[in-house]
């Protein structure tokens, strides 16, 4: 999955940002799930890069709440 920047994100429809945003977090779910089970992941800046990602869908889907 790709990491978006906040221009990527701000020209996804409202659908294809729940989708997205869906995507990311269960990619970040199962990462975590590795890493507490004492695991190690491939590349551990991508959990990171995840939650940034998802903070900047959810600011832009809150930015359009707010404007609608």
């Amino acid at each position: 999955m790709a990491i978006f920047r906040a221009k990527d994100v701000q020209q996804l429809s409202d659908v294809e940002l729940q989708e997205q945003m869906e995507k990311l977090r269960m990619e970040l779910i199962q990462h975590n799930g590795k890493v507490s089970a004492g695991g190690a992941t491939e590349n551990p800046g991508r959990i990171r890069e995840l939650r940034r990602t998802i903070a900047r869908m959810m600011t832009e889907k809150n930015r359009r709440f707010r404007e609608a």
